[in-house]
């Protein structure tokens, strides 16, 4: 039986892709996208979950909640373009009467008490949101995979901040210390998929509506990258989340204690782990501490060219 999923994001190409990836996995059931603000605006979140949709048209079309009028004080536009999808002009329907992405995280968790998995690919406000809502949220999901936050590897916020954790510390805060069952990857762990420019073009010669629609928009974060990161190639930090759903034995765990600093002039959104030996901390997450990441790229490869 696929396992239930819900994935919650600020689409973002990373994200277009781990939706991708997810979608086109007959191991998941993806019953939910709950859009948020983050790399852009709530209005082009939204927006941008529907053109996925449109553009990739699953067997099964999930449901899919409304971002949150939230701003944030920075994006990610400089890297994944004005709109997200490196400025492309995809066709969209306006969505009419959708519901707010917290509550609609509310309605799932009802709906398969214990049976899904959340996966958290952005700020973490419309989770905590959700939590306010209904505290027993946290109990009701089957686990909860979270990208965000850096342990060893420099932050892309702040120098020792992860850009999801720092748009909103107490919020990420607060899910970290909901007593759910926290699966966590920092930047250390998504860092290691880097997309050459070769594997972007393989990518792009798939005969499917995934690789015309990848094809497309995955090219776009090439300049970019080398401009922010001075890499060849583009970071898919997302897509370790749908990875270690597909082949979580690639990946090594260790139980930790992580919070995360809310009011640092300097370090506001820094995952603060506490790895002392004998610390009396009660370990919160299971961290991704290392990964096989060529295991991952095989399993990349071998999920998109099932649909061609």
């Amino acid at each position: 039986m696929a396992e239930k999923v819900l994935l919650i994001a600020d689409p973002g190409i990373d994200s277009a892709f781990a939706i991708s990836m997810a979608l086109n996995a007959p191991e998941l059931e993806v019953v939910a996208l709950a859009a948020t603000a983050g790399n852009v605006s709530a209005q082009l979140a939204t927006r941008n979950m529907h053109i996925l949709i449109t553009q990739l048209d699953p067997p099964r079309w999930p449901r899919i909640g409304s971002a949150l009028p939230i701003e944030y004080e920075g994006d990610g536009t400089r890297l994944h373009g004005p709109d997200g999808l490196g400025g492309l002009d995809f066709p969209c329907a306006q969505p009419h009467h959708a519901l707010s992405s917290d509550k609609l995280i509310g309605d799932i968790l009802r709906l398969y008490p214990e049976e899904v998995t959340v996966v958290l690919m952005g700020p973490a406000t419309v989770l905590a949101r959700a939590f306010d809502r209904d505290a027993e949220l946290p109990r009701l999901m089957q686990r909860l995979i979270i990208v965000g936050g850096t342990w060893r590897e420099p932050g892309d916020a702040g120098p020792v901040s992860e850009f999801h954790f720092w748009c909103d510390p107490p919020a990420a805060r607060q899910v970290l210390r909901s007593g759910a069952a926290i699966t966590l990857l920092p930047l250390d762990i998504t860092r290691q998929l880097v997309l050459s420019p070769g594997d972007i073009q393989q990518i792009a010669s798939i005969p499917s509506p995934t690789g015309q629609f990848l094809g497309k928009v995955l090219p776009l974060l090439l300049v970019p990258t080398a401009g922010l990161y001075g890499i060849e190639g583009a970071y898919l930090n997302d897509a370790l989340a749908i990875a270690y759903l597909l082949r979580p034995k690639t990946f090594t765990l260790q139980p930790m204690a992580v919070d995360v600093e809310v009011t640092g002039e300097l370090t506001r959104g820094m995952s603060v782990f506490d790895a002392r030996w004998g610390s009396s901390s009660r370990p919160n997450v299971e961290l991704a501490t290392a990964v096989d990441i060529q295991a991952v790229r095989g399993c990349i490869q071998h999920l998109l060219s099932e649909q061609s």
